[in-house]
């Protein structure tokens, strides 16, 4: 029986990658005199994949890696207004308002009466807590695990240290590569709810022969969902 529910944070319960995808298109634009933006875009991605493992995921990593990108397409010879222009950008991104998807807000809010719930999020931790706090979920959703991965083992932690089984819990998230698959391995459950906008980092093939994987179009559909799940 489920008794606890996680939910993803960024693109789950409030809009993130139209965020990112906003500063993509600027940094392409500024950086259209120097190369095409495809090139552009996939040089800016080999350098955050170069640089995950020491900065991690958000804004502050993204905008690092932009800043080294910026320079090395450029040989160097990007103006320093140009480079502040882009930590302006992010400083804009961080202070950004939270703006939740449809039926977030009411579906916590009813989930709350009946199920523990946990907020599990990858990021800068000052940003996500932040952000959390801006929600207004925060009445409703007790705990916010920000963490440096999502995978098994951070799963496995995060569930003892709540004195959850994997077997009634259940994940809500739209990256299957974070926020599914690592809870199906556990013998939790995972409901994947597609996002328009998705990291390619997070792009993986959604599993084919697991009961316990669940695919909804929006966060409405969770309640009615669980009630199955009950039955």
């Amino acid at each position: 029986m489920i008794t606890a529910i996680g939910f993803d944070a960024d693109d789950t319960l409030w809009h993130s990658e139209t965020i990112f995808e906003d500063y993509h298109r600027r940094f392409q634009a500024r950086l259209a005199r120097y190369h095409d933006p495809k090139t552009v875009e996939q040089a800016l991605y080999a350098t955050e994949m170069r640089n995950l493992d020491l900065f991690g995921y958000g804004v502050k990593s993204f905008a690092l890696s932009a800043i080294e990108t910026a320079i090395d397409i450029t040989g160097g010879s990007i103006p320093a207004e140009e480079l502040r222009a882009l930590i302006q950008g992010a400083k804009e991104m961080l202070a950004h308002p939270v703006e939740l998807l449809d039926g977030a807000g009411e579906t916590v809010a009813a989930l709350a009466a009946d199920y523990r719930l946990i907020v599990i999020t990858k990021g800068d931790l000052r940003h996500q807590e932040r952000k959390f706090q801006r929600s207004g979920l925060a009445a409703h959703v007790p705990h916010c695990d920000v963490v440096s991965e999502k995978d098994n083992a951070t799963y496995a932690r995060i569930l003892a240290r709540h004195n959850i089984a994997p077997e009634n819990f259940l994940m809500v998230g739209n990256s299957l590569r974070s926020d599914i698959l690592p809870v199906l391995e556990l013998g939790g459950h995972g409901v994947y709810i597609p996002y328009p906008l998705i990291w390619a980092h997070e792009k993986v093939p959604a599993p084919t022969d697991c009961p316990r994987f669940h695919e909804l179009a929006n966060l409405r559909e969770l309640p009615p969902l669980l009630a199955r799940l009950r039955d």
